[in-house]
């Protein structure tokens, strides 16, 4: 018999370190519903394509996958369904960044501000210099502060629940150094912090917490501080993570540490920095995030799924 072949085109690039394969051609047929219904289909009938392209032998644990769909509002460039070994993300800031880097290489974009279309809301993106992308996220705000766990063999940990496009758990008493060479440790405290908050039943206000996120202080006195997170999957995020600085600036906002159209620089794990700011959302109490950072293409390829490779869709297990 002769194996059948499915070819994928994808197009790769690294936000502040953390890395996006988008697929551009080969991807599965989601039909005609809305973006949240598409999402349901590739869950509920593809999910081997998304394990294929984000899971080894292709991939690994930190990648992040986006599918581009044709938007059905003729205001949007595009929309776009993130994933990773996990599961499906609602928003992706550094894969925004990246998704318009990709866009950009396939001449399909240029300057001036593009609607995007994720399955939380309509997010804008424009260049800001050739590499440099600021994304304006969706609304943001500050469920909950000052949550309290007690996390076994570790302490007790105080922290906000915040929504960015994302569900986080952002650490406020952390006193870890935050470092590449400390990341395993780090990874470990931020899976028993998780574990904790799941085991309690703590989450969002429609959603279970998906990530967590540490701060201390920055490396580069330029900076305001330095963050570690810890994402859906058990891998940790080499930038400083677009959903999860948009979660602290709607902190930092409820605080009032921070005020509309002030410049907060995170830093993540590798040093690398996005710059974040807010307007007020006329509508709700949340505010409107946008977040700055750089990305580069770092490859083209074909995927190749073999129908007798026993690997074709991914190792998951």
């Amino acid at each position: 018999m002769v194996p059948m072949l499915q070819r994928i085109k994808v197009i790769d690039s690294h936000t502040g370190g953390e890395p996006t394969r988008i697929i551009v051609s080969g991807g599965p047929d989601l039909g005609g519903g809305t973006l949240v219904e598409q999402v349901a289909v590739f869950r509920d009938r593809f999910d081997g394509i998304r394990s294929a392209v984000v899971n080894e032998p292709r991939g690994s644990e930190v990648w992040v996958g986006g599918l581009l769909i044709q938007s059905k509002d003729p205001a949007c460039t595009t929309d776009i369904i993130f994933f990773n070994n996990a599961g499906y993300l609602g928003m992706c800031g550094h894969g925004t960044i990246g998704l318009m880097a990709t866009l950009r290489h396939l001449g399909i974009v240029e300057d001036g501000i593009h609607r995007i279309g994720t399955p939380v809301g309509v997010v804008t993106a424009r260049f800001t210099d050739n590499r440099r992308v600021a994304v304006e996220n969706v609304a943001s705000y500050r469920f909950r502060s000052d949550v309290t766990i007690d996390v076994p063999d570790y302490g007790r940990v105080i922290g906000d629940i915040a929504w960015g496009g994302n569900w986080f758990f952002l650490v406020k008493n952390s006193q870890e150094e935050l470092c590449v060479s400390n990341a395993g440790h780090l990874t470990n405290v931020t899976q028993r912090i998780m574990k904790t908050l799941q085991s309690e039943g703590i989450g969002g206000s429609d959603g279970p917490i998906d990530h967590v996120e540490l701060f201390t202080r920055p490396l580069n006195p330029d900076n305001h501080s330095r963050n570690f997170v810890l994402c859906p999957g058990g891998a940790y995020d080499r930038s400083p993570c677009g959903t999860g600085t948009s979660a602290k600036l709607a902190c930092l906002a409820a605080d009032g540490v921070l005020a509309p159209g002030e410049v907060w620089r995170q830093e993540g794990i590798l040093g690398t920095v996005f710059s974040g700011s807010f307007r007020n959302d006329e509508e709700s109490e949340s505010i409107i995030p946008t977040i700055e950072g750089e990305a580069y293409i770092c490859g083209e390829a074909e995927l190749i799924l073999d129908s007798e490779d026993p690997f074709r869709m991914g190792i998951t297990s």
